[in-house]
């Protein structure tokens, strides 16, 4: 299921289709922005949700919402329908966001198993958006947007109805009443009480796993990237196919290394943060051989920071929690679009971004 999900054809591509239409940068950059504002507005109050009804038909409905939204691209290609799109497709990933996780952790019972498990199972859905990247260039060049719009649709909807097959206690009823005591808005209260409350620790690990995160906002820019150093456009699926295999191998490491010491999670996060500035900074397509490293490495330190906050949390609304991570993501999302949005080359942002993502390190180090 979660391989399926990661499985769209039209992820490396739909920043072209917006270019093709007419979009300029800043316009595309608005887009992304509008997909973020959605999706932290939603984020709790759908974590909440998520703790109080059932996690499995709350994911399902977020990726029918999804695919609902990439139909809208195909139906209205224009500033107006991409826009719905991305709302959709904001709301649907706010539904998503944590319940699987929380699935799984309550499953398992420690961050290590957890670790295991998930960067496995990224790993998997990560070779699935690796063989759908390849396709996408032979399927662009025969039936252009439309045919790798389709199979997106036709994937994400899968994903979302094979979700239903997963085992969901909250969907029986049998332990609601003890695990969320008070119903919705207690149960709301309670995640966030418990991420205040617990500066030190839940709040500390949540700042860290929205940070790390929120910088893999950075690969909506990756097909403009590629084409300004040079790449042609059916080419272009095939570079992002370079950091898709470079996410899976960050994810297989992340299940192999345990989570226990911060080390591991400093160091890949200093170590993205120098591939980042190298390969934005080279003027040839070898560049983004680095900046792909870069994501692998970011796909590891994700694993890993989501892991430690799993093993922080110790009351009934862990998906509330998670979510308050997302949330912090999605506005460092916010921000970065802002960023790309100031009329400057893409190379020098992407190496700007360098900066706060090694002082992101220091504060992982730290914690």
């Amino acid at each position: 299921m979660y391989a399926c999900a990661n499985g769209v054809l039209l992820y490396p591509v739909y920043a072209l289709l917006f270019a093709d239409t007419g979009l300029t940068t800043a316009e595309i950059s608005s887009l992304f922005a509008i997909w973020s504002v959605v999706s932290f507005v939603c984020e709790i109050p759908a974590g909440a949700l998520a703790d109080v009804w059932s996690r499995k038909r709350l994911y399902a409905l977020g990726e029918l919402l999804t695919a609902a939204g990439f139909a809208s691209w195909l139906i209205w290609p224009s500033y107006a329908g991409f826009a719905l799109g991305f709302v959709l497709w904001g709301l649907g990933g706010a539904f998503s966001s944590g319940t699987l996780e929380s699935l799984v952790y309550d499953e398992l019972g420690d961050s290590g198993s957890y670790a295991r498990v998930i960067g496995r199972a990224d790993t998997a859905g990560l070779l699935a958006m690796l063989a759908a990247t390849l396709l996408a260039a032979p399927a662009f060049a025969t039936g252009g947007y439309f045919l790798v719009g389709t199979a997106s649709i036709a994937t994400v909807t899968l994903g979302g109805l094979l979700a239903l097959w997963l085992p969901d206690p909250r969907s029986t009823g049998d332990d609601s009443d003890d695990s969320t005591p008070g119903g919705y808005l207690a149960t709301l209260r309670t995640g966030v009480s418990e991420v205040t409350g617990n500066a030190k620790t839940v709040g500390r690990a949540v700042l860290v796993a929205a940070a790390v995160p929120g910088f893999s906002a950075l690969d909506e820019y990756l097909p403009l990237l590629s084409r300004d150093k040079g790449a042609a456009d059916p080419a272009v699926p095939l570079l992002f196919a370079l950091t898709a295999l470079a996410m899976a191998a960050g994810s297989a490491l992340a299940a192999r290394v345990s989570p226990a010491t911060p080390r591991p999670l400093t160091r890949s996060l200093l170590l993205a943060a120098a591939c980042l500035a190298a390969g934005a900074a080279v003027p040839h397509l070898a560049g983004m051989l680095a900046v792909s490293a870069a994501f692998g490495l970011l796909q590891f330190a994700m694993v890993h920071a989501e892991s430690r906050l799993q093993e922080t949390i110790t009351g009934p609304a862990r998906t509330t929690v998670l979510s308050a991570a997302g949330l912090g993501a999605e506005v460092f999302a916010v921000l970065l679009y802002a960023g790309f949005a100031l009329p400057f080359p893409l190379p020098p942002l992407f190496t700007l971004m360098a900066v706060p993502l090694a002082l992101t390190a220091l504060l992982t180090h730290r914690t």
